[in-house]
């Protein structure tokens, strides 16, 4: 709401100052009477008044000389002045009148709609001066919050007349290009090598059709360079500016850095090549080791544990890999890693060696030897009977890192009479990375002697990590105990599921059903009432923790059944077994026992 506009009455008759407000009353308009010249003034220390009524003949200070001190003072000279008089009059007096500033000079009685069309005219006029001090007071403050969004903004506004040159250049654009206002202003894009050479012409043609007319607006993506020669990728979005006829004003740009949003696209693409690399090559091994296990096997009872126990080897080579990112894995780890498969009894084997990490594809190739080197003894060497041990140790020496597997207290053995599958793969694959594999047959067990070039494909470390505990054995009577619970599968694979169901079937374990979301898991803790449940730790992309946190409150014993590591589960479960994909029903069955285990204790 507007202020109302002031009107200044003086004069030493009260019933005068009684009439004019009476005359002037209006909404809008508040009328000041003063009776003397010193409480006019008063009165203009303290209001703006858009116009001053003034009687000539007043005591001690008249009009006159109150319209003198009115000019005299900055706060009040423009105020317009009418005098109001019954003093008979002459030229002279009129004059003086006019020359203290007054805009007329009315005689009295004055005549009613005289003063108030003439009061009206100035009343309108402050008006219209309220307005535009209204207007402008709101355009400032969208200059200034227009001025602080380009000070501010992340993007770089730079202006172009209609000969290219720059004739705005924002504080951003100081910030993202390095060059000052003043350096740049009046050049052309060309002359400040502003622009990747490539890409030159591509925002040429761009300015050039907002220039003509062609379009209003267009965007490009861009390299552009700072003040330093650094490439920036930027998206370029351009505006041709009109006048009220039509005629170009300007081209302003409005520019993005989009350097890190462009390297994280290369990147991502780089990381989905070098993974459908990787996945192509271990689809491309499972083939082999698939075929060749197959080609090697006496029947499928002999295929389906070679096969398994390979896969698993390998998978869980890809798990120390993971958790490094694919920089290397621990060598002590890939022999843990045969522990926790519980392909080797810990109590049965001796190991040492220094701390020492392999690259990803000799840690894959090793992680199959190791595996297979087990196999073997457990078949026809030391680990076939109850009193055979196996030491496996190993060192650099010679730029070689070189591994002893050492068989003992095992049947004699010999050379054999054909090569199997396992002993090329052990071969081969250390002779893929410019290593060798040779073995010794004695009395006592075979020994292997294993290296592989130290250079390329290992290297030391001196922070050796925590040793894993190695899985425990499944209790004796363990698949007894399994007998007849009702087991929860949550899984959203339908071929994992079906797996899963099958190795609890074959334990005796019913399966209380299968939920492969999150609503169709806690829907299925309602209506089954399950004994434990088998839990993805993702499903169809979506997070387990609604579930875990029911399972948890509900008391009810589970297993994390995941190809994620711990690090990508709920947080805050670490108590909670994992078991890896791909699995194997011994490790599987081991751990849903020692969960009713556990739960039967507490």
């Amino acid at each position: 709401m507007r202020e109302p506009v002031k009107v200044l009455a003086v004069d030493d008759v009260p019933e005068n100052l009684i009439a004019l407000e009476a005359l002037l009353a209006q909404e809008g308009l508040e009328l000041l009477t003063a009776a003397s010249g010193m409480e006019a003034l008063e009165l203009l220390l303290v209001h703006d008044v858009a116009l001053a009524l003034l009687d000539v003949q007043m005591p001690g200070m008249d009009g006159f000389e109150l319209a003198e001190l009115m000019r005299g003072t900055e706060r009040t000279r423009r105020v317009p002045i009418i005098f109001l008089t019954a003093v008979a009059t002459d030229e002279r007096r009129r004059f003086r009148g006019y020359e203290t500033g007054a805009v007329d000079y009315l005689l009295k009685p004055v005549d009613p709609q005289i003063v108030r069309n003439k009061v009206e005219i100035f009343v309108e006029l402050a008006r219209q001066r309220q307005e535009i001090a209204h207007q402008r007071d709101r355009h400032a403050g969208a200059l200034a919050r227009l001025k602080a969004h380009r000070d501010n903004s992340p993007l770089a506004i730079v202006e172009f007349d209609a000969e290219q040159r720059i004739i705005a250049w924002s504080a951003g654009a100081e910030r993202m290009f390095g060059w000052r206002a003043v350096e740049v202003s009046g050049l052309r894009p060309s002359e400040l090598e502003w622009l990747d050479a490539e890409h030159a012409a591509l925002f040429d043609t761009m300015i050039r059709g907002m220039i003509a007319g062609e379009q209003l607006r267009d965007m490009r993506q861009l390299r552009m360079r700072t003040s330093v020669g650094v490439t920036v990728d930027c998206e370029v979005y351009g505006s041709a500016l009109l006048g009220a006829d039509g005629t170009l004003l300007s081209v302003n740009t409005q520019i993005l850095d989009v350097t890190d949003r462009v390297r994280a696209e290369q990147t991502q693409r780089l990381l989905i090549g070098e993974l459908n690399h990787r996945v192509k090559n271990t689809l491309a091994s499972v083939q082999a080791i698939a075929t060749q296990t197959l080609r090697h096997s006496t029947g499928p009872s002999d295929f389906a544990p070679t096969f398994i126990g390979r896969i698993h080897a390998l998978a869980r080579a890809h798990s120390l890999l993971s958790s490094t990112t694919w920089q290397g894995a621990s060598l002590r780890e890939l022999v843990e890693g045969q522990l926790q498969t519980g392909t080797i009894d810990p109590d049965r084997l001796d190991t040492g060696g220094p701390a020492i990490d392999l690259a990803p594809e000799p840690a894959l190739h090793l992680a199959l030897v190791l595996h297979e080197l087990a196999t073997n003894a457990h078949k026809y060497g030391a680990l076939a009977v109850p009193e055979g041990r196996v030491g496996l140790h190993w060192g650099v020496r010679g730029g070689f890192l070189e591994l002893d597997w050492e068989e003992r207290g095992g049947p004699a053995v010999a050379p054999p009479s054909r090569r199997g599958f396992g002993t090329t793969l052990i071969e081969r694959s250390l002779k893929a990375e410019g290593g060798s594999a040779i073995p010794s047959y004695g009395p006592q067990g075979v020994r292997w002697k294993l290296s592989i070039p130290y250079a390329s494909a290992v290297r030391l470390r001196r922070d050796a990590r925590p040793a894993r505990r190695p899985a425990a054995p499944l209790p004796a009577g363990g698949v007894t105990a399994l007998a007849g619970k009702r087991v929860l599968i949550v899984e959203d694979e339908p071929l994992v599921a079906l797996e899963l169901a099958t190795i609890l079937g074959d334990a005796g374990v019913d399966v209380a059903g299968l939920a492969a979301t999150a609503d169709e898991a806690m829907a299925a803790l309602d209506a089954t009432s399950p004994d434990a449940v088998l839990l993805d730790g993702n499903l169809q992309g979506a997070l387990v923790d609604e579930v875990a946190a029911a399972l948890i409150a509900r008391k009810i014993p589970f297993l994390f059944v995941s190809g994620y590591g711990r690090d990508h589960l709920p947080i805050g479960l670490d108590a909670i077994t994992v078991i890896e994909k791909p699995f194997d029903a011994r490790t599987l069955i081991g751990a849903l026992h020692g969960a009713f285990a556990m739960t039967e204790a507490a």
